[in-house]
């Protein structure tokens, strides 16, 4: 009878968002995943493991003798000599052809070595030598497989390391980096000064129109259009407070996900000529940010615009790449890398399509 009354917080307390996101994960991953999520999980949790893009624009050429010594090998031109040691037939010639075009150079520790590469030094010009990225964002663009003289549209540019990835291709005729964000188009121009010389960014526009809108302002011009759309970004997710698409006020923006992927991806095909290929990726792991929105975006090209759509069977990458990432062996459509401890990259979905 004469106890205080308890007091109770004028409000819940606040489960922080990466929290929620893992609760999230939990949830839905390890139906999709099954036996394979306890050690994704442990992989999203852990730190990630990087991977050293070259810099074919600096005259830093010792760089690449560096990283060898250190252990470190360059994944891209590795994997396909690996592979013609082992096997020989089609999928090779065709993973050997797709490989071959591209120059471009991503140095990785071994799996199991946790090594971090040092961070990027300039050149007697100012350009900086490497750029240390998740090494399989690379894989989207390997997948792109730019040609000589190719008109490329990066509809989702920002940052910009598949941007500049793109550009170490030399192939880009023309390449059109555009991102809705205008701090992320800052950073995006930051870059492509900081990598890039000066006659080669010429054959670069940067805007920051919204991605969606695309097809309104440039439609059917492009041989090569590349949709690195929003998602849930799973690893930032779990382990960043800032900027965390599970925090509360975002659950709006958040559930709407699927449909801004849809938009965006709808308005690269849109941009893309007939015969022109899309490459559209995410780095989540959810279906319904990947494999769902390739199926309705096909569906609707066909029923809404009369645009033939062709899902490109990416299985190569598989076998090509296996000893650098670990990959999730039953993806409906295109690839997804997995983090694992072994070889934490990724989350990484990616699909392409072929306009007929």
């Amino acid at each position: 009878r004469h106890r205080y009354k308890e007091k109770w917080a004028a409000t819940a307390p606040r489960i922080p968002p990466t929290r929620l996101a893992l609760h999230h994960f939990d949830m839905n991953y390890s139906l999709q995943l099954k036996d394979l999520w306890p050690s994704v999980r442990v992989g999203l949790l852990c730190e990630q493991k990087y991977g050293a893009l070259l810099n074919n624009f600096s005259s830093a050429d010792h760089v690449a003798q560096e990283l060898e010594l250190q252990n470190a090998t360059d994944f891209v031109s590795e994997s396909p000599r690996k592979v013609q040691w082992s096997q020989q037939g089609a999928a090779v010639e065709e993973a050997e052809r797709e490989e071959s075009t591209s120059n471009i150079k991503c140095y990785t520790f071994p799996r199991g070595d946790i090594t971090r590469f040092r961070p990027a030094r300039p050149d007697p010009l100012g350009l900086l030598d490497y750029y240390l990225l998740d090494a399989a964002s690379l894989l989207p663009v390997l997948a792109l497989d730019v040609q000589r003289d190719d008109f490329v549209l990066d509809l989702c540019a920002a940052p910009g390391g598949k941007t500049l990835a793109l550009l170490q291709t030399g192939f880009c005729g023309h390449l059109a980096a555009n991102d809705i964000s205008m701090s992320r188009t800052k950073r995006l121009y930051q870059v492509l000064q900081s990598y890039i010389p000066k006659e080669i960014r010429e054959i670069v526009s940067v805007t920051s129109y919204d991605g969606r809108d695309w097809e309104q302002l440039d439609g059917g011009t492009f041989h090569k259009v590349l949709v690195d759309v929003p998602c849930t970004t799973d690893r930032h997710s779990v382990m960043e407070v800032e900027n965390n698409i599970f925090h509360k006020r975002r659950t709006k923006e958040r559930q709407m996900l699927p449909m801004l992927q849809l938009q965006l991806l709808m308005a690269g095909i849109l941009a893309t000529k007939p015969g022109g290929e899309v490459v559209y990726s995410t780095c989540s792991i959810s279906p319904l940010q990947n494999e769902f929105v390739i199926e309705r975006a096909v569906e609707i090209a066909e029923t809404q615009f009369n645009i033939r759509m062709h899902v490109e069977d990416l299985s190569h990458f598989r076998m090509l790449f296996q000893d650098t990432f670990s990959f999730f062996p039953e993806c409906r459509l295109g690839e997804l890398v997995l983090p694992h401890l072994t070889a934490n990259f990724g989350p990484m979905y990616f699909c392409k399509l072929r306009r007929l």
